[in-house]
């Protein structure tokens, strides 16, 4: 029986399916073959929801108009069409933002039926960060008995019916809620775009999810769309590890000094963050 869940989630942009297969080979070659059969891995999907509709609007721009910086635009047209996609009118049932989270609950379910108490340990980058947060506030809210105004936790059984096929169990609600989550690692993550405009009293993380949790906040200062956390607030203050990291190392820089986008990619195929969440999911196998 597993011993550690990984759980990804991916950023924004393009992403295929199998965005996580490289992370999780070296996740498997790191812990060793003593420790690599007490992981399980998962990965959250959820480009699947907004992609078609981009990969429209810029088949339609790329070919009926004149544009440079080809490559840019379709990377800043496919990041923030997620980000504005995930926010616009989240509040709808079926929205982007519920959609989404019915992911993430898909794959928590997922790791508890191998293992009902079993710990995770989740991945997130640049936007999934967001989302991941996102989700885990809200199902603590709800856990709490406190309105949530959007996503599946506005009514986590309503959304269980027909995505679940059945009622949950109050066991299986709790570890959908992150109840057993005991490590998140962070990459090119953007929070403070999504909270900067607000007071910093409204600025608020989530809550441990247990005693021993882990947050580790990595991020390329050369990359403009990751950011530290502890600045945000004190609450982030005194749950964040902030790590600085060199994540574009041997990348070419091909836009203004102070804006690597391949460092912004580059996160998962760097040692400094492979050894971290090695490191990590090994404390919790052994």
């Amino acid at each position: 029986m597993p011993q550690v869940a990984l759980i990804t989630v991916h950023g924004m942009g393009e992403t295929p399916r199998d965005y996580a297969a490289g992370v999780f080979g070296e996740m498997r070659a790191r812990l060793g073959p003593q420790l690599r059969e007490r992981a399980a891995f998962f990965s959250v999907y959820y480009q699947h929801i907004l992609q078609k509709n981009e990969q429209i609007v810029w088949k339609r721009v790329d070919t009926q108009s004149k544009v440079h910086y080809d490559q840019l635009r379709k990377f800043l047209l496919f990041g923030f069409a997620d980000a504005a996609g995930l926010e616009n009118r989240k509040e709808m049932h079926g929205s982007v933002y519920e959609l989404a989270q019915g992911e993430i609950a898909r794959a928590l379910l997922g790791a508890c039926t191998l293992n009902p108490d079993m710990p995770v340990v989740f991945l997130a980058h640049s936007l999934g960060c967001q989302v991941l947060s996102s989700y885990i506030y809200d199902a603590q809210k709800a856990r709490a008995g406190e309105p949530v105004a959007a996503g599946i936790w506005r009514d986590i059984d309503a959304w269980a019916r027909p995505a679940v096929g059945r009622a949950l169990t109050e066991h299986e609600k709790w570890y959908l809620a992150a109840g057993t989550c005991s490590g998140l690692v962070t990459t090119g993550c953007n929070i403070p775009i999504f909270v900067a405009a607000h007071k910093e009293m409204h600025v608020k993380p989530i809550a441990p999810p247990t005693p021993h949790f882990h947050w580790l906040n990595l991020y390329d200062p050369d990359d403009v769309l990751g950011w530290p956390l502890r600045p945000l607030s004190p609450g982030y203050a005194a749950l964040v590890e902030d790590r600085a990291i060199n994540a574009g190392q041997g990348a070419v820089t091909w836009m203004l000094k102070s804006w690597n986008p391949l460092s912004h990619s580059a996160y998962w195929q760097d040692v400094q963050v492979l050894e971290a969440l090695a490191a990590m999911l090994r404390r919790m196998a052994e």
